[in-house]
């Protein structure tokens, strides 16, 4: 089973490419939350597992959480970064 790992570092407006951002600024959000992250990936329809005591590599001072996603042999993991970010932002309006 493939397990894919969506930081919230990748959907984060105030981010830039280089500092880990991976959807285009029209997808991402301001702040995104690993709860928000989870309910965007259940929208999708995988499985999604929350660990809040994780950080990202490149801002590792700051426990922000990370969100594993299960079942996802049928998808890349760009196609389900963009997706999910889709969601966060549907979610937010």
């Amino acid at each position: 089973m493939v397990e894919n790992v969506i930081w919230p570092a990748y959907l984060d407006a105030d981010r830039t490419r280089a500092e880990g951002r991976r959807v285009p600024l029209e997808l991402a959000v301001e702040e995104p939350t690993v709860e928000e992250i989870a309910k965007a990936v259940q929208q999708i329809g995988y499985d999604a597992i929350v660990e809040r005591d994780k950080a990202y590599s490149r801002e590792h001072w700051q426990p922000r959480g990370r969100v594993v996603v299960r079942g996802t042999d049928d998808s890349t993991k760009n196609d389900l970064v963009q997706a999910v970010a889709a969601y966060v932002v549907a979610l937010r309006e």
